[in-house]
């Protein structure tokens, strides 16, 4: 065979592999991107940690999404001190720390600052109030924190994992805290997915007080969770996969 044209074959496998593998990277970020099918107020902020899909009317995230790795959970990045920070991105009125002062609630972060100790600018966009909902200070420091710990293992074990998680409201008048009136959450989702290995899903539902139960407690499918939040997680996973993930949830299992 002709060198020249050996080459130029050999160029063309590469960029076709690349191609390829682009292809997968989209396709696995497409995957995860959840729908809100609630009707509820939304815009889509990325940010470098995460993605927050924000709810204008209730000053708070409907839900945040993060890919969780192995290299994002180590490093020296400390919480920065001027830690919390109204994010400007987004409209006014919104959440300041104002709102919670005098309260009784907790700033509780979706995405938290313990899922970005590698990044200072991760780390500091996890305190901008689009990332924050008022939360039970026992259960932040407690239970869902807890989750947050055992999901960070999780990450540890398989290498990465998918998160997304958010506020549940079942009433249809809410609690307001504030001058910017910000919503008070009746409970919190999270829904975890991991693909390596065999594929497996896990939701959880915390009410937002101090249960003080076992992390087991609160596990639900990820269909149960859809169903109590009207958002659709993970939709574009091949049904095969989605059937297994979706519709069984044991803790025993990760």
């Amino acid at each position: 065979m002709n060198i020249c044209l050996f080459i130029l074959m050999v160029r063309v496998h590469i960029i076709i592999v690349l191609l390829f593998l682009a292809t997968i990277g989209n396709c696995a970020r497409d995957v995860q991107l959840p729908i809100c099918q609630n009707g509820a107020s939304e815009l889509i902020l990325q940010r470098r940690g995460y993605t927050v899909s924000y709810n204008q009317e209730l000053r708070l995230p409907n839900w945040v999404f993060w890919h969780l790795t192995k290299d994002r959970i180590v490093g020296d990045v400390k919480r920065p001190g001027n830690a919390w920070q109204e994010d400007l991105d987004v409209p006014a009125p919104r959440a300041n720390s104002e709102d919670y002062r005098g309260t009784g609630w907790s700033r509780g972060h979706m995405c938290p600052a313990g899922d970005n100790k590698s990044d200072s600018v991760a780390m500091y966009e996890t305190f901008l109030y689009t990332n924050i909902c008022p939360q039970n200070a026992l259960l932040n420091s407690g239970d869902w924190n807890e989750i947050e710990i055992a999901c960070r293992r999780w990450t540890e074990k398989y290498g990465d994992i998918y998160i997304v998680c958010g506020p549940v409201f079942y009433k249809q008048e809410h609690r307001r805290i504030g001058t910017n009136k910000v919503g008070v959450p009746e409970a919190f989702f999270k829904v975890v997915l991991c693909l390596n290995g065999e594929p497996k899903g896990i939701g959880f539902i915390c009410k937002n007080e101090n249960d003080n139960k076992k992390t087991s407690h609160y596990v639900n499918t990820i269909q149960q969770v859809e169903r109590i939040t009207g958002i659709s997680f993970f939709p574009n996973l091949p049904d095969e996969i989605a059937e297994k993930v979706k519709t069984k949830a044991n803790i025993n299992e990760w």
